[in-house]
C-alpha cells in the first residue's frame, strides 16, 4: 500500500501538482476572460433568467430542461470538494490556498461558458436515441482529431472513479464512521445499492433525483454553515485578512501547522479549486449537452453559475467555517493512517521557533531526518522508544498504539520509518496508531461544525450534508462516464461500465483517504489537459458563435436592451 502511495505521489506532483498544469488551467481562464470580453460578468444576469426558463422555445431539443441540467452539472461539481476538499486544500496550503480556489472559480467561469458551448454546439445524438455530448465530439466533429477525443473519452472513464466515485464515499463512510459509528463496509453496501438502483434508470432519472437533493443540501449546509460563522463571530474579519495577508508569501507557523510557502498554497488551492468546480476540466460539458435549447451558447450561460455557486459561494461558506473557528491548526484525537505516518528516530518539537523551521523544511523536502528502523518497544499500548511519530503534517502526541481495538503490548517491526506489512503472527492492518495531529478532509470539516450553537449536533449536519452532496456527486458521474464508454465502444457497453462503476464505489468506502485523493488529483489533470487544448484551439469558432447569438437574441427579443 505505501509502495502505491509513493507511486501516486510522484506522478501526482509531475501532473496535477505541476505549476504548467497550474499555469495552464488559470492561463486558459485568463485568455477566455479578456478575449471574450469578461462573459462571467456581463452574462451573469442573462445567465439566471434563461434558467428560469425566460426563452425557453417549445421545439428546443433534449433530454432535461436547463434547471435539470445546471442541478444535474453542479450536484456534479457540489460534492467532497466544497467538504473535505476545501478543508484538504488549508491543511496543505493555509488560509492563502482559499484565496486560489476562489480565483480559480472566478476564471472558471468563463472556462466553463466556453466548453459547454462548443460541447452543445457539436453535440449528436446516440444510437439509443439519447442526446450525447461533450469535449470529444468537438474534437471528433470540428477538430478532426479522433485520437484526441479517444485520449479525452479514456480520461473521463478514469475521472469518473477518480473524481465521482472513489473519494465521494470515502468521504461520506469517513465522515458517518466518525459521527455515528457505522462501519465503512455497511455505508458501501447499503450506498452501492442505491446507486445501481438510480443509475440504471439514465440522465432522465439522474435529472429528477438531483433536482430535488441539489437545493435541498445546499439550503442545509448553508444554514449550518452560517450557524458556525455567527457563534464564532469575532474572528471572521480575522479570518478573511489572512485568506489575503498570504497570498504571495505563503502561511507562517500557526499552532500544529508548520508552515506553507507561496508555491504551495497556490499549486493546491487552484488543484483543489478545480476539483470542486469543475472548470475546464470537460465533465459539466456532458451533462450540459442533454439540455433543451435550440442553439448552444444560452447552455453556456448557464453554466457560467456553476462555479459561481460552488465555490464562490459554497467553497467560501466552509473555508470561513474552517478559519473563524480555528480548527485548521489545531491537533484533534484521530486514528492515524499509516500512508500519512512515519516514525523518526530522533526526538523533534514543534513547540519553538527553530523546531518548527526544522520541521517545515522536513515536510517540505528541502532536508531530512533520521527514520527508524528497528523494534518499536510498546507497554500498555504507550511507546517507550525516544523518537518522534509524524503524522498529517504534524508531529504526533499522545500516541496509543492498539491491535484489533485493544491495547497492544509487545514489539513491531520498523523499517525507513514504516510499520512492516508482516508482524510475526498479526496482521498488519489490525494495528491502529491513535493520538493527536493535524486532521484533514471531512473529519476537519466536522469537528468545525461542532464548534456553534448546535455544539455535537453540528457534526450531523456535515454528515447529512456530505452524505447528499457526494452521494449525487458519484450519481452524475456515473453519466459521464457512460456517456465516455458510449462513445468508445456503443451504449451496449454502458452496462457493464455501471457494474465495476458501483463495485469500485463499494471497495473505496473502506481504503485509505490519502490514497484516493492523489488518484483524483491525477485524474483530473489526466482528463483536462486534452480539453483545455481543444477549446483554446476553438477560441475563433467560440467567438463566431456568441456573435451570432447575440444577433438572432436581439432580432428575435427586440424589447431587451442591449
Amino acid at each position: 500500500m505505501q509502495e502505491l502511495n509513493d507511486f501516486l505521489t510522484f506522478i501526482d506532483s509531475h501532473i496535477g501538482g505541476s505549476p504548467l498544469f497550474v499555469y495552464l488551467l488559470l492561463g486558459t481562464g485568463v485568455f477566455f476572460t479578456i478575449y471574450l470580453k469578461f462573459p462571467q460578468i456581463r452574462y451573469f444576469r442573462h445567465a439566471i433568467q434563461i434558467v428560469k426558463g425566460t426563452y425557453d422555445k417549445k421545439e428546443d431539443k433534449g433530454d432535461t430542461s436547463h434547471f435539470q441540467a445546471l442541478a444535474t452539472a453542479l450536484s456534479g461539481t457540489v460534492g467532497t470538494g466544497n467538504i473535505a476538499g476545501v478543508a484538504f486544500a488549508i491543511y496543505l496550503g493555509g488560509p492563502a490556498a482559499l484565496f486560489w480556489m476562489l480565483v480559480t472559480a472566478a476564471l472558471g467561469m468563463t472556462t466553463k461558458f466556453v466548453e459547454v458551448t462548443l460541447s452543445h454546439k457539436y453535440r449528436e445524438t446516440a444510437e439509443d436515441g439519447s442526446i450525447a455530448g461533450g469535449p470529444m465530439y468537438y474534437m471528433k466533429n470540428k477538430l478532426n482529431m479522433k485520437w484526441l477525443a479517444a485520449i479525452f473519452a479514456v480520461a473521463t472513464v478514469f475521472s469518473s472513479f477518480g473524481t465521482g466515485s472513489l473519494p465521494q464515499i470515502n468521504s461520506i463512510s469517513n465522515s458517518l464512521y466518525a459521527t455515528f459509528g457505522i462501519e465503512h463496509v455497511i455505508t458501501g453496501a447499503i450506498l452501492s445499492v442505491l446507486l445501481g438502483v438510480v443509475i440504471i434508470g439514465g440522465i432522465k432519472r439522474i435529472a429528477k433525483v438531483t433536482e430535488k437533493l441539489v437545493p435541498t443540501m445546499a439550503i442545509i449546509y448553508f444554514i449550518g454553515a452560517l450557524l458556525v460563522i455567527s457563534y464564532n463571530y469575532e474572528n471572521i474579519i480575522p479570518s478573511i485578512v489572512a485568506i489575503f495577508k498570504d497570498v504571495f508569501t505563503g502561511t507562517a507557523a500557526v499552532g500544529g501547522f508548520l508552515g506553507a510557502s507561496f508555491a504551495f498554497a497556490f499549486n493546491r488551492g487552484v488543484n483543489r479549486g478545480l476539483f470542486s468546480n469543475e472548470a475546464g476540466q470537460g465533465s459539466a460539458p456532458i451533462a450540459h449537452a442533454a439540455a433543451r435549447a435550440h442553439e448552444p451558447v444560452s447552455e453556456g450561460m448557464v453554466a457560467i453559475l456553476e462555479p459561481f455557486i460552488d465555490t464562490i459561494i459554497i467553497c467560501s461558506l466552509t473555508g470561513l467555517v474552517l478559519l473563524s473557528s480555528g480548527v485548521w491548526h489545531e491537533k484533534h484525537q484521530n486514528t492515524f493512517q499509516q500512508s500519512d505516518m512515519v516514525v523518526l528516530a530522533e526526538t523533534v518539537t514543534d513547540k519553538t521557533k527553530e523546531g518548527k523551521e526544522e520541521l517545515f523544511s522536513y515536510i517540505a523536502g528541502k532536508s531530512e531526518l533520521p527514520l527508524f528502523t528497528g523494534k518499536l518497544n510498546i507497554e500498555n499500548a504507550e511507546i517507550k522508544n525516544k523518537l518522534s511519530i509524524i503524522h498529517a503534517r504534524s508531529v504526533a502526541e499522545d500516541v496509543k498504539i492498539f491491535y484489533d481495538n485493544k491495547e497492544f503490548s509487545g514489539t513491531l517491526d520498523f523499517k525507513d520509518g514504516k510499520l512492516s506489512d508482516i508482524q510475526h503472527d498479526n496482521k498488519a492492518e489490525l494495528f491502529e496508531f491513535r493520538g493527536k495531529s493535524l486532521v484533514h478532509s471531512a473529519p476537519l470539516t466536522t469537528i468545525a461544525f461542532t464548534r456553534s450553537f448546535l455544539g455535537d449536533y453540528g457534526q450531523y449536519i456535515v454528515s447529512i450534508g456530505l452524505l447528499l452532496f457526494a452521494f449525487s456527486t458519484a450519481i452524475s458521474w456515473s453519466y459521464y462516464g457512460g456517456r465516455a464508454i458510449t462513445y468508445l465502444f456503443g451504449s451496449g457497453a454502458v452496462v457493464y461500465y455501471r457494474i465495476v462503476y458501483v463495485i469500485g464505489f463499494f471497495v473505496a468506502s473502506f481504503v485509505d483517504t490519502t490514497i484516493v485523493w492523489i488518484f483524483s488529483g491525477i485524474t483530473i489533470a489526466f482528463m483536462t489537459i486534452p480539453n483545455l487544448f481543444g477549446i483554446l484551439m476553438l477560441h475563433k469558432d467560440m467567438k463566431t458563435t456568441l456573435k451570432e447569438y447575440w444577433v438572432n437574441f436581439y432580432k428575435e427579443h427586440p424589447e431587451e436592451k442591449r
